[in-house]
């Protein structure tokens, strides 16, 4: 970790970041680091994960602290992505040369998960349950300030347990002893991206109202929590978190079921299925830090806290960790949320062909589920940065507990 002093860039406080040194940073990162450096309610430092690269407004891996305001774009467009993994008793090895009339037993598997669980822009064509829909329908009046967001409730009920694209997952893998896992990456869908969207509008609205000196083109319009707006982006905020930890719950639970569906039918193996971890990486929480109540903000950040068990996945095709937070103060007990792009997207599309990455794949084992690969370059591992790298920058963040290498993945 490097610490860019107030006076450099003439920012109201520091800026920690958990890499090496300035060049491993990207220009324009580090550009919107210092944005969020210069707002007035920033408390003590920004911190940079090691993963860090450019977003909107702000950097992803970024994390800040808020005195009693709230920042849209400082949660991001998808609020509640995140990670949710179970391990289970099989070994890679009982399972990997067993074939079936549709190829092998992990060719059958991503082929069913592909087949049953919407991907991409796709939903279901008919409502599906919603615990936290149904209790978001009983309190409407929470809700009902903000007409122009009400149809992402219905709407919602044909996007619980959906994928949705770019960098969302579902993956089989297998850790260092062999044992099989699976991991899904995956958020609160379209609503999140229209609470931001709304929010973020309103906020510079008000922002230019008050005269805020938060310039607009800074991107980081914010809301005092204490006002109806902020109290309205809140409740909007959580339902969107709840929903995301339902839908990736929801896929989990389609997944558990095929894989110990096919199993059964095809290996004679009784499939168990150890604890599950589901944690979100874009959001924003009232925490205590240095004696403070403060909003954090994680936008493509893990919680780290002391003892805590979290996922950190690496890109398609690489590795993944389970890890225990180490309580680190000052990340804000945060730890990167993935290995971070190296690439955009069109970059990657530029500079990988997809007999590239196809190729790689076969050549790793990884089976690949994907309705259209011509795009599949776009979250290739080089893409991204080496995801061994990101996990020594934060080794006093995070302890790995597993280290789980992809043995099959759907993508939108």
């Amino acid at each position: 970790m490097f610490v860019i002093d107030n006076e450099r860039f003439g920012t109201s406080v520091p800026m920690k970041i958990w890499l090496e040194n300035a060049q491993m940073l990207e220009e324009n990162c580090l550009e919107q680091a210092v944005h969020l450096a210069k707002l007035p309610f920033v408390y003590r430092w920004v911190s940079l994960m090691p993963d860090t690269h450019t977003g909107k407004g702000m950097p992803i891996g970024g994390v800040i602290a808020a005195k009693n305001v709230i920042i849209p774009n400082a949660v991001g467009s998808d609020i509640g992505c995140g990670m949710i993994f179970v391990p289970t008793n099989v070994r890679l090895a009982q399972i990997q040369e067993i074939m079936t009339g549709n190829g092998s037993l992990i060719q059958l598997l991503v082929g069913d998960i592909l087949r049953n669980i919407p991907v991409g822009v796709n939903r279901y064509k008919t409502p599906q349950e919603s615990g936290v829909l149904d209790r978001a329908r009983e309190q409407l009046e929470l809700y009902a300030q903000n007409p122009e967001l009400l149809p992402l409730i219905e709407s919602g009920y044909y996007q619980t347990g959906t994928l949705g694209g770019g960098n969302h997952f579902i993956e089989l893998q297998a850790d260092e002893d062999g044992y099989l896992g699976i991991m899904i990456h995956s958020g609160s869908r379209h609503m999140g991206k229209e609470i931001c969207d709304v929010f973020h509008n309103k906020a510079r609205e008000l922002n230019a109202r008050w005269y805020s000196q938060v310039p607009d083109e800074y991107r980081l319009a914010f809301l005092p929590v204490d006002t109806e707006e902020g109290g309205q982006y809140i409740r909007w905020m959580n339902l969107a978190l709840d929903y995301a930890y339902e839908n990736r719950e929801r896929m989990l639970g389609q997944v558990m079921e095929l894989v110990t569906k096919h199993l059964k039918k095809h290996a004679g193996i009784e499939v168990e299925y150890g604890t599950v971890i589901n944690c979100h990486h874009n959001y924003a929480a009232l925490e205590n830090h240095y004696g403070e109540n403060v909003w954090v903000h994680r936008k493509g950040a893990t919680r780290a806290g002391a003892g805590e068990v979290a996922v950190i996945p690496g890109a398609m095709g690489s590795f993944s960790y389970i890890v225990e937070g180490l309580g680190h103060p000052e990340s804000f007990c945060s730890s990167s949320h993935g290995a971070g792009r190296a690439y955009s997207r069109k970059g990657a599309m530029d500079a990988f062909t997809t007999e590239r990455v196809i190729l790689d794949l076969k050549e790793r084992q990884v089976v690949l589920g994907k309705h259209k690969k011509n795009d599949v370059a776009e979250e290739c591992r080089f893409a991204y940065k080496d995801i061994d790298m990101v996990m020594e920058q934060q080794k006093d963040l995070v302890k790995p507990l597993k280290k789980l290498r992809t043995v099959g993945v759907v993508k939108g």
